[in-house]
């Protein structure tokens, strides 16, 4: 036996015997003499001393009494105490020891999390119009200013294609089911071409594919190809508009309110920032973002047809539309791969409202500006680290146990971008062994949440005879 558990044992002990004794006491007090009826138990005699004879005389002086005549000592009531003593001692242990000892106690223990300096991003916003940026990864939207909303002409065809591969998936390299056209539709083609506005040619009779359609749409923004698709989708436009309408309120697109399906219509409004809602949501369709990533198409009848997005496959551009009407002016939403911290984000810019003489060529101006210079605004920022601690653990009977993150999260920041972290922990018992998992810690930047387990760093005793003891 090692002398720390002697040293236990012997601290036990002498606590034992404080509380035992004055649980005797208190026995003795009430109870007094041994109860009426318990059977005393003699002493045999105390052993006398005997002298030879020879020694009578030097000892002539010493009156040396019988035996007999010495009394028996009261051992039967010294034997009851310690019966007594046995029992309270018995007692008190047993008393200690069925209490129930203090749970550990789980709290949490954040640190504050390393934060960017509150900054203002100095943005090249546009001097007409409206417009906003996005980092989809980030979950970040900022606009130029307050909006209000406006015409966004062709912009309108990104919400159709989005619902159309929302009812209608496909697989980027398909072509997918195939529409036949006819007169009505060949009627209609010819009628914008001859309002200037942007279509394909077709002849009744003709088969295309949903992703032809798309790539028209899309590409060369015919507005014939929108109400092809919304009528090959519900049967009807007016029918396809209200489910244009219900996803952008699903998107949270509280500005935007669309009443066909081309944006020929001026009552076709939206803003900026909401533009960027129905564009972030189609660019993550692999199918949406392979058709605008695309410079040109081809087809059948009218050949090969050039995108409006004439940035599309320089300089990291990969999309995505533009629009134009003389209510409108130049609209255009552009996608762009940039680097930040040595990684590869998708930056969205989105421009309304741009005047002549080049509205689409100032638009799209406008849009680079933009998405060149959210790089420098943003920041790779550590929020936790492995090993870092998240909660503590108070141990009634030891020292307070840590609880720390068992995974790292880092994330690309905004200026004053909020950042929240929340735990989420379970009850904890004694006897719990190093890495026992406790909780989780949800950390959440802008749209994005990260799930980092909780463990405990070293494990939580139990109780020592000595502190239950000395613990009631």
């Amino acid at each position: 036996m090692t002398s720390q558990v002697l040293a236990e044992v012997e601290a036990a002990v002498a606590v034992v015997d404080h509380r035992a004794a004055t649980a005797l006491a208190v026995l003795e007090d009430v109870a007094g003499d041994p109860p009426t009826g318990t059977a005393l138990v003699d002493a045999p005699e105390e052993p006398r001393l005997v002298r030879p004879a020879s020694d009578a005389a030097a000892t002539a002086d010493v009156a040396l009494a019988p035996v007999g005549d010495v009394p028996a000592r009261p051992r039967g009531r010294k034997l009851w105490g310690v019966g007594a003593l046995a029992a309270a001692v018995a007692a008190v242990v047993s008393i200690q020891l069925a209490r129930p000892v203090g749970a550990p106690a789980l709290h949490a223990a954040l640190a504050k999390l390393t934060a960017m300096a509150a900054r203002q991003a100095h943005l090249p916003w546009p001097a007409t119009g409206e417009a906003a940026v996005a980092v989809p990864a980030v979950g970040m939207t900022v606009q130029s200013g307050p909006e209000s909303p406006v015409p966004v002409a062709s912009l309108t065809k990104v919400m159709t294609a989005y619902v159309i591969l929302q009812d209608h998936p496909l697989a980027s390299k398909n072509g997918g089911p195939a529409v036949t056209l006819t007169a009505a539709d060949q009627a209609e083609a010819a009628a914008d071409l001859a309002a200037n506005a942007t279509a394909v040619p077709v002849q009744p009779g003709e088969s295309l594919t949903e992703r032809q359609l798309l790539d028209g749409l899309l590409v060369h923004s015919a507005n014939n190809f929108a109400d092809v698709l919304a009528k090959w989708d519900v049967g009807s436009i007016p029918a396809f508009v209200t489910k244009m309408n219900a996803t952008a309120a699903a998107l949270g697109m509280a500005a935007t309110h669309y009443v066909d399906a081309s944006g020929l219509d001026d009552h076709t409004v939206s803003t900026a920032a909401d533009q960027l809602r129905v564009a972030a949501a189609a660019m993550a369709i692999p199918t949406f973002a392979a058709v605008v990533a695309q410079p040109t198409v081809t087809f059948p009848i009218a050949g090969p047809l050039q995108n409006y997005v004439t940035a599309v496959g320089t300089d990291g551009v990969v999309g995505v539309k533009s629009g134009f009407t003389q209510a409108a002016m130049g609209c255009l939403v552009l996608a762009a791969n940039r680097s930040v911290a040595g990684r590869d984000v998708l930056v969205l810019a989105a421009v309304t409202g741009q005047p002549p003489p080049n509205p689409l060529g100032q638009a799209q101006q406008g849009d680079l500006k933009l998405v060149d210079a959210v790089p420098s605004a943003l920041r790779q920022v550590s929020l936790v680290t492995r090993g870092a601690t998240v909660a503590r653990v108070d141990v009634p009977w030891g020292s307070p146990v840590r609880a720390t993150a068992d995974g790292s999260v880092s994330a690309l920041l905004w200026p004053t971008e909020t950042v929240r972290e929340t735990f989420a922990g379970r009850a904890v018992r004694s006897g719990e062994g190093s890495g026992a998992d406790v909780g989780t810690l949800a950390v959440s930047v802008g749209g994005h949440r990260s799930l980092v387990n909780v463990r405990l760093s070293s494990p939580i005793g139990r109780p020592s005879l000595f502190w239950r003891l000395a613990h009631g």
